[in-house]
């Protein structure tokens, strides 16, 4: 089983947070980039990519999984995964979460359509003291005060 590295997910997200790693295609203008910068930041935190049909991988363009890329997919994969080795997760409610787990975002649409990692907690676990990293909008350490959140789904990594 592999073991979830939320430190190097962080460290990754720091690099990564303003520029595109050259080894996956940037999304920006096919919707937005950020369930791809986030996938990116658990697979560099030690996750290995699922191949599978429904899995989380990533390969070229034409060669991935919808959840690699989408936000919904993303969640739906993580809460329905049962291979020990991609990541798993479960929603929670802000005060189960912790540095390296997703906050999906509806800024307003009546959907969820923008993830989140979180960068660091400070003190109590509200939306003003929770920070996140994100692209399409890049942001480091931004607050989640900083946003006009309509609605949050909080997605714990379990394994």
């Amino acid at each position: 089983m592999k073991k979830y590295s939320r430190e190097k997910a962080i460290l990754y997200a720091e690099k990564y947070w303003n520029f595109r790693n050259p080894k996956f295609f940037n999304f920006d203008k096919l919707g937005g980039d950020c369930t791809n910068f986030i996938s990116q930041c658990l697979f560099y935190g030690g996750f290995d990519m699922d191949f599978k049909e429904n899995g989380w991988f990533y390969s070229t363009l034409n060669s991935r999984s919808p959840a690699w890329s989408g936000v919904n997919e993303f969640c739906n994969f993580l809460i329905t995964n049962s291979s020990k080795n991609s990541p798993q997760g479960q929603i929670v409610s802000l005060q189960d979460v912790e540095v390296g787990d997703i906050i999906q975002l509806d800024l307003g649409r009546g959907y969820f359509h923008h993830n989140t990692i979180i960068t660091k907690i400070i003190g109590e676990k509200n939306y003003n003291n929770i920070l996140i990293a994100c692209h399409s909008a890049d942001a480091f350490d931004k607050r989640l005060s900083d946003y006009r959140i309509a609605k949050t789904r909080c997605i714990k990594i379990t394994n």
